[in-house]
């Protein structure tokens, strides 16, 4: 898995007129042919729109105009990101059919920087869940090995950058939905800092924790997607300028200064290791960690004591938020609607919309939220939430006032079998047990590939400071050249 061109590869072969970006665009549409019948990423295939995007591209080369480093990049985009004119239905029925009539700021800096967009990937539906089977429309299988969940919710990106589908990928990440999918695939997924890159244009699942990342094959392609697609967006009064930092610019737009990993100090949470971690994952995470330290890292254990909370927290605070934004799927201004004739009851409308269109776990995430937020329930539940999370997030401030970075699995198994938690809700919700936590915190943190368990990939998580993502890509660099 994960063979192929990075983003520098292509920029070179395109400079150097190996190939051009309408034959480049031509023969990932034959994989995607070819491999996602049994892996089951796409959801919408955008042929006309890539070629059109990739000549272009072809055009301005021929005319010895200078090319964006993403030029002719094929690229995959998450079905909860608008792409203007192209289908996007964040895998629920409720959207079916529906087409965007704008496009999402991320996407739409990345059409200005040339990339082709080749489609839409599957997800858990409205991005709830972890294996991507809440799709109402297919489900995703892990490349290396098909009869196991991709993760999720952003498991339709990760597989087809995995399988070589796409260079590289958008996902949307609300509690792990970029990183946990990019660790069982065995790619790099980043979760960028609250506010470094713009929401809008992504349809809302809990608006104070979702963040749309990149998925890519090397943290070199993840940061030049970041890159390109983060700042501050007027459309989105929660994006902020993402601080610039001198002496960071390298030949491909990406951080080039070399760690100086013998005074990196790294901090390992104590709760994120013991009961409910898979003996194997446990060992390979340890091991990586291992040879850090004898590279000069200073390894120093740390204490998150509020992290037991976190899993409880998150699910107050995200089901809340939910059942807000979803309140808007009415069948009245968009999407399904059961008043065909425009002669039902409204209440029946509203009522028989939901039932049809949204699928068991969005229901069930609906009814925790509304509940939450209920009247004599909302300081018992939304607002104790947000005062731990407040607790959550000094924990890590505190931590960072000790070391630089912090490493954790990202999550305590590889990924498991089709079927095997789909019929028990907080099963599957401790998939999140060592990535919701950034979230509520509102950190950057980076999913990288350090080994395997047998044919299944393990994933590290290297947690930063807020808008620093320039060193956990350093990190990650440094890494990822030693495991």
């Amino acid at each position: 898995m994960v063979k192929g061109f990075t983003i520098s590869d292509i920029h070179q072969g395109l400079k150097e007129k190996k190939f051009s970006a309408q034959e480049l665009a031509q023969n990932y549409f034959k994989k995607i042919n070819s491999l996602d019948e049994k892996l089951g990423a796409f959801l919408e295939i955008a042929q006309n729109e890539a070629l059109s995007q990739a000549k272009r591209v072809d055009e301005s080369i021929s005319q010895g105009k200078k090319v964006s480093l993403l030029a002719g990049v094929p690229m995959a985009i998450k079905d909860n990101i608008l792409v203007k004119d192209i289908k996007c239905t964040a895998a629920s029925k409720i959207l079916e059919g529906y087409q965007a009539p704008f496009e999402a700021t991320s996407v739409k800096k990345l059409r200005k920087e040339g990339a082709v967009f080749l489609g839409k990937t599957n997800l858990d539906e409205f991005g709830m869940g972890a294996s991507t089977e809440n799709s109402a429309f297919k489900k995703t299988c892990n490349p290396h090995d098909p009869t196991r969940v991709p993760g999720g919710s952003s498991g339709g990106s990760a597989v087809a950058v995995a399988a070589d589908e796409c260079c590289c990928a958008l996902g949307s990440d609300t509690g792990g939905s970029v990183r946990q999918p990019a660790a069982f695939c065995g790619v790099v997924g980043l979760k960028p800092t609250y506010g470094a890159v713009s929401r809008y244009g992504l349809i809302a699942f809990a608006s104070s924790l979702d963040q749309i990342g990149p998925i890519a094959k090397t943290i070199e392609d993840a940061e030049i997607v970041f890159n390109a697609i983060k700042g501050k967006d007027p459309k989105d009064s929660t994006s902020v300028e993402v601080p610039k930092i001198k002496n960071l610019k390298g030949p491909y737009g990406v951080s080039s200064r070399a760690v100086k990993i013998e005074n990196l100090r790294i901090g390992i949470p104590k709760e994120y290791f013991g009961e409910g971690i898979e003996p194997g994952v446990e060992k390979i995470i340890k091991e990586t960690i291992k040879k850090v330290e004898k590279q000069g890292a200073k390894i120093e254990e740390i204490s998150l004591p509020h992290t037991k909370y976190a899993i409880a927290c998150y699910y107050i605070i995200c089901t809340s938020e939910a059942s807000a934004n979803l309140a808007r799927y009415d069948g009245i201004r968009y999407g399904l609607s059961k008043d065909e004739e425009g002669k039902s009851d409204l209440l029946d409308v509203y009522l028989e919309t939901r039932e049809e269109g949204f699928g068991p776990e969005v229901k069930r995430r609906i009814m925790l939220g509304t509940y939450a937020l209920s009247a004599g329930y909302y300081e018992a539940y939304y607002l104790k939430a947000q005062k731990v999370r407040t607790l959550i997030k000094q924990d890590f401030e505190k931590a960072f006032q000790k070391v630089d970075v912090i490493f954790t699995p990202v999550s305590p198994f590889t990924a498991f079998k089709i079927g095997e938690k789909i019929e028990d809700p907080l099963a599957m919700y401790l998939s999140d047990v060592f990535t919701a936590s950034v979230n509520l915190a509102g950190l950057p943190a980076l999913s990288l590939p350090c080994s395997k368990l047998g044919k299944l990939p393990v994933g590290l998580q290297i947690i930063g400071k807020p808008f620093r993502e320039s060193e956990i890509f350093e990190v990650g660099r440094f890494i990822e050249k030693i495991v």
